[in-house]
């Protein structure tokens, strides 16, 4: 495991994207805690207003995805990083010091032109490394987004009660855009250079949607929106449960919990020899989350969250990798973009799926209506991706005809 890490980690390609990413990933999670404590605090509305806001900005980052890394395929990262910033500078110099349906605005507008931060940083570190070590790099990319989860919302939470909220939204987004131009400036390579030997007008031809937005990819993408379906159910079940346990004060720890067996299973699985099918890991994450139901308080809620955490980082690295294999690098962009875009579903769809069996069942009922439905899609999925190996390697199987007269 460590030879394998330590292969990669001599990259300096690699090295200066996993920076990049933690550096321009930090205001994202940042922002949104931010974002909620200035709509309840300072602008003296509900939750629900707050929810509104997060929910339509996250419609549009949704909605921005494939066509931003459509975009991103076509002119080169610079072309298309350069109006995201300055779209975001315009928009969050000015959305917090104002009222808050035009806050909310200003919040859909900027994600629609958001820098597709996630589909470069991934591009870049696909591009860094030959195939070989491809799961073991995007391991690395997803132990620097825990950390990113795990430090920026927290120190946006610590600024937010030392300054006032619209000071503190305005810096966080101001780097933010001060991330996009970082990101300008370093301009990594997206896609891995041409093997000696190709044609290089097959390499330039460009590459139509037909081509790979088929059954293969889509099923990816639908696990990858199972995968986040489960961790924003489970998110606020461990919130409901707690406030149940009357013990709100654990809320930080408990999730920190949680995103550190992420981190810890990330790596282990980034130095396994071999990939493991993203939908075994998806079943196996809705399993280990399922017993979170059982919690009796926050120190075993925060247990079983750290083992059910040990299978999140791998689920997501493992879409992702089978996504890179089954699409060509010439409309990578695009298609991280559309995986990123399920995934955001995913997300929005588990926290409301989990608090309405929570309105109706308790507590408990979040985490396992979130794991059957994980499940159910990793048995199908499991199925659909088995069907189609099997057909490959039928056809694989050339038979020999047998010459007349012999």
């Amino acid at each position: 495991m460590l030879t394998r890490y330590r292969r990669v980690l001599v990259v300096p390609a690699l090295r200066r994207a996993l920076v990049l990413g933690f550096l321009v990933r930090m205001p994202i999670f940042a922002g949104g805690v931010v974002i909620t404590l200035h709509v309840v605090s300072h602008l003296h509305r509900s939750y629900g207003a707050a929810g509104l806001v997060s929910a339509a900005a996250t419609v549009a980052i949704a909605i921005s995805g494939p066509w931003r890394g459509r975009l991103l395929d076509r002119h080169g990262l610079r072309r298309v990083v350069v109006p995201s910033i300055v779209v975001a500078a315009v928009c969050w110099s000015v959305a917090p010091f104002v009222g808050y349906w035009l806050l909310m605005a200003l919040a859909a507008l900027a994600g629609l032109f958001v820098i597709p931060s996630f589909s470069i940083i991934r591009q870049a570190i696909i591009a860094a490394v030959p195939e070989v070590d491809r799961r073991t790099a995007i391991s690395l990319d997803s132990v620097a987004v825990e950390l990113s989860f795990m430090i920026g919302p927290a120190a946006g939470v610590w600024a937010a009660t030392v300054w006032s909220t619209d000071w503190v939204l305005f810096a966080i987004e101001m780097l933010g855009v001060a991330a996009g131009v970082l990101l300008w400036f370093a301009d990594p390579v997206l896609r891995e250079a041409p093997e000696e030997g190709d044609d290089d007008e097959a390499v330039a031809a460009p590459v139509t949607r037909g081509q790979w937005f088929r059954p293969a990819f889509v099923v990816v993408c639908l696990g990858a929106a199972a995968t986040t379906f489960v961790l924003g159910g489970t998110d606020i079940g461990i919130v409901a449960a707690l406030r149940d346990f009357d013990a709100q004060s654990s809320i930080g720890w408990v999730l920190a919990l949680w995103g550190f067996g992420s981190l810890l299973g990330g790596l282990v699985y980034g130095g396994l020899h071999r990939s493991v099918s993203a939908f075994w890991l998806l079943g196996a994450l809705a399993l280990v989350t399922a017993p979170m139901a059982f919690g009796g308080g926050p120190v075993s809620l925060g247990v079983l969250g750290f083992v059910a955490g040990l299978f999140c980082a791998p689920t997501i690295t493992a879409t992702v990798d089978q996504v890179s294999r089954v699409v060509p690098s010439a409309a990578r962009g695009e298609a991280m973009g559309w995986h990123g875009s399920f995934m955001t579903a995913g997300m929005a769809l588990g926290a409301p799926v989990a608090g309405f069996a929570i309105d109706h069942r308790g507590w408990s009922s979040g985490f396992v209506a979130v794991a059957v439905v994980g499940a159910v899609v990793a048995v199908v999925g499991g199925i659909g991706t088995s069907a189609r190996a099997r057909e490959r390697r039928a056809r694989a199987v050339v038979p020999h005809e047998v010459p007349a007269g012999r």
